[in-house]
């Protein structure tokens, strides 16, 4: 086993729920200080879900890093009381609303009732973006049966796991919110509480919020990797050669006559009582003594362990509350010896073990079990300003949006732009030759980096994914766009409506290809098989060339261009090559949106299209007017803010949708600028001097009249991220400059230095012969000092 690192070379955050109950709160002390004593790398977050009435009474809040979590034990809307549905409730506040969420790569999701023995650091355990790890809970049974296909549409995804989830935050991002609408929805399910389907023995419902967990991770197709050495119940005999990390005392356990159930402590005061601990179970030589085989006795072992740690936490906290020395006793002196320090040193991990069970399960798994492929998401861009903060806008959303797999960024540059380029951080980056001013012909036509740079992308960069979702930069992602949910395949891809494509029509596309009734207006959004992309890419391109040379079909009558420019050959390009192919789309108009449009009843758009200026009322967003703003490494620059959606007037549901889609897309923009600022250490904004404020607020508001310019008052970024000043530089003529003035005082100073050295000299030589020697050191002296000195 290699020795455990504590640094971590990804974040980790540890959270688990809790209520504001006695019963909690000794599960509290318990956790955290096996937390300690096991050396988990990252902080931990204890969520705390409690009413008003209850947080007015609770005295606990320093027994864990705590986020307060308003109550869902009674239901706000159907006032069902159940109590577990605070787990993922917690969860879902925590992820909007803890900046520790901004911060952390992989979250490890424990309960209360819970002894780490060990790290549980989660690419150590196999843990991936998109197979998260889990224990093994089997009693869920409900993933076989009936209930799984009532409550996913996916029931051949639906894994028994539980206890233990150690998952990417991308995951649990997605994951969270259907986590608790299934629990709220498996949970009402009262038809199907019978222990037959759902393994409940108490048939009430109560592990709904497991089943909530299974049937939200089917929904979005996380598939677990299943770990059942990991995590032991007190009182189960562990398997041979195997050392658990984690203790889970829900269910009683006994060693000899001595024994411990939880349950029996629901309103124990002993986190308060002074000197009171639970009592004391056998001592390890008694327990060698008593039980003479190896594998049981591990199992006694375990069982002390989980205890005596839950009471040295206890001794501690009654320490740290406050509470008078205790008497001297065996078993304190016990809780405080070297040997139960020993006993319970960090476990860890045998990776040889887990590797291997990794591989069975992706042997068991095979392609069958694994039934949706990998994606890949890229877009194309250009490294200038203009696309900086786009590129800013939708790689934040696609964190957000739960899209599975990667995203990289397209970027089209000349080798004299990119030696300026000091975006290479806001996103994985393939680097293209631009083909904006045309090798052959010289034909400034930027568009064509689009096609140029994924044919670039296709011969250059290795990729494993079966299905490439191609976007464009000014895209804001609202949802995962998956060739499963819209029925992409291989020859059949899917994308979305371009109707102003009117040359697909008439002479324009038997022009330019073979099989103009194969032509198809579509663009924005495509999800296509990689295979079929490898075929296609090159067309793309060659058709792209071939319809930006027809300068005598530009025509808007021709073309539907309305600048007639032939700004949309790329369009052109995209949909004839398509046609050369006969591939025919799935053209799904459910899948973006632009706003400003009033959106269909009942859809879920998973992308906002912001190519055309939009407006609510006296508000307006262009991003053309944003062509040459420096949003990026200007610190804390954002767009004017829309208004707030409880001023919108409601008497029209359509406008009103519509609003709220425009003001989400805005807000998503400068949420993504202000996190992204975050990132790059800009300062404090509520340090900078009030001027500063009171000019960016000036740039803002000339902005919101289209007066676009470069922002001077914000405070400018420098190259390496970090701040070297918060202060701009005036540009009021040179004697304005404080630089200038601190040069002339140490100049003034420099001369005045020389001046009274000179007379020195002069006096000293005004005064008449002196004794050789004398005469000499003066001058051996002098000179030595000239030398120095110039």
């Amino acid at each position: 086993t290699p020795p455990h690192k504590q640094e971590a070379p990804y974040r980790i955050h540890t959270l688990f729920s809790v209520e504001c109950r006695n019963y909690f709160d000794w599960q509290t002390v318990g956790l955290m200080r096996s937390f300690k004593k096991a050396g988990q790398p990252g902080p931990v977050t204890r969520l705390l879900s409690c009413t008003d009435e209850d947080m007015k009474k609770y005295k606990g809040m320093h027994l864990a890093p705590t986020m307060e979590v308003p109550s869902m034990s009674r239901h706000p809307k159907t006032g069902d009381w159940y109590p577990a549905i605070n787990k993922p409730a917690g969860i879902v506040h925590w992820l909007k609303h803890s900046k520790d969420a901004e911060n952390v790569d992989w979250v490890v999701i424990l309960d209360a009732d819970m002894i780490i023995r060990g790290p549980i650091i989660p690419w150590e355990l196999g843990a991936e973006k998109g197979r998260p790890v889990a224990a093994l809970y089997g009693y869920l049974i409900g993933c076989n049966n009936i209930l799984a296909k009532l409550h996913t549409k996916h029931p051949e995804l639906c894994d028994k796991v539980g206890g233990l989830l150690a998952m990417h935050i991308d995951d649990l991002r997605a994951l969270a919110p259907l986590w608790l609408s299934k629990t709220e929805e498996v949970r009402e399910d009262r038809a199907h509480w019978a222990t037959n389907i759902t393994g409940d023995i108490y048939a009430s419902g109560w592990i709904s919020e497991m089943y909530g967990y299974s049937f939200g991770a089917a929904e979005v197709g996380l598939r677990h990797k299943i770990n059942d050495d990991l995590m032991i119940y007190p009182g189960y005999i562990p398997r041979e050669g195997v050392e658990p990390i984690l203790l889970h005392y829900g269910l009683p356990f006994r060693v000899g006559n001595w024994s411990f159930s939880k349950l029996e402590h629901h309103e124990d005061n002993i986190v308060y009582d002074c000197g009171r601990l639970f009592p004391e179970p056998p001592y390890p030589r008694e327990v060698k003594e008593m039980e003479p085989d190896p594998n049981q006795r591990r199992a006694l072992f375990l069982n002390i362990e989980c205890i005596n740690t839950i009471n040295e936490g206890l001794l501690l906290q009654h320490t740290a509350n406050g509470c008078p020395k205790p008497k001297w006793s065996r078993y304190l002196s016990f809780l405080k010896s070297k040997s139960f320090a020993e006993l319970t040193r960090p476990k860890l991990l045998n990776h040889l073990n887990i590797l291997a069970k990794a591989a069975g399960q992706q042997q068991a798994i095979g392609e069958p079990r694994r039934p949706y492929p990998k994606i890949h998401t890229i877009f194309s861009t250009e490294c200038t300003p203009y696309f900086d903060w786009q590129t800013v806008g939708l790689v934040h959303s696609f964190h957000l949006s739960g899209q599975p797999g990667n995203i990289t960024r397209l970027l089209s540059c000349t080798d004299e732009d990119l030696k300026k380029y000091e975006g290479h951080d806001l996103a994985p980056t393939h680097y293209v030759p631009s083909m904006s001013q045309h090798p052959l012909t010289g034909d400034w036509y930027p568009a064509i980096n689009k096609p140029a740079a994924v044919l670039h992308w296709l011969n250059h960069a290795d990729t494993d994914a079966e299905f490439i979702v191609i976007l464009d930069a000014d895209m804001i992602m609202r949802g995962p766009i998956t060739p499963w949910e819209y029925k992409a395949e291989r020859g059949r891809p899917v994308s979305t409506p371009y109707d102003y494509l009117i040359g697909c029509n008439n002479e324009l596309a038997k022009l330019h290809t073979r099989h103009p009734d194969a032509c198809d207006k579509v663009g924005g959004v495509i999800i296509m098989h990689i295979d079929d992309l490898r075929k296609f890419a090159m067309l793309w391109l060659h058709k792209t060339e071939e319809v930006r040379a027809d300068k005598a079909h530009y025509s808007r009558n021709i073309t539907g261009d309305v600048y007639e420019s032939g700004w949309i050959s790329e369009m052109y390009g995209y949909s004839f090559g398509a046609a050369e192919l006969k591939l025919r789309h799935i053209i799904n108009r459910k899948i973006l949106i632009y706003p400003g449009y009033i959106p269909e009843p009942g859809v879920k758009y998973r992308v906002f299209h912001y190519g055309l200026e939009f407006s609510v009322g006296n508000w307006s967003f262009d991003k053309a007017n944003w062509r040459d703003a420096d949003m990026v490494n200007k610190c804390w620059a954002q767009f004017p803010e829309p208004p707030d959606p409880s001023t919108l007037d409601r008497s029209d549901k359509n406008i009103l949708q519509r609003d709220l889609l425009s003001i989400e897309c805005a807000k998503k923009l400068n949420e993504a600028l202000r996190l992204h600022h975050k990132r790059r250490n800009c300062p404090d904004p509520s340090s900078l001097s009030k001027s500063i404020s009171d000019m960016t607020e000036e740039v803002v508001n000339h902005r919101k009249f289209g007066i676009v310019n470069q922002i001077h008052h914000a405070v400018s970024m420098p190259r390496n991220h970090s701040m070297e000043s918060s202060v701009p530089a005036e540009k009021d003529g040179l004697f304005s400059s404080l630089r200038f003035w601190v040069i002339a005082i140490w100049a003034f100073c420099g001369l005045g230095f020389l001046l009274v050295m000179f007379v020195l000299f002069s006096g000293c030589k005004g005064k008449g012969p002196r004794s050789k020697s004398y005469r000499s050191k003066r001058r051996s002296s002098y000179s030595g000092f000239l030398d120095m000195n110039g």
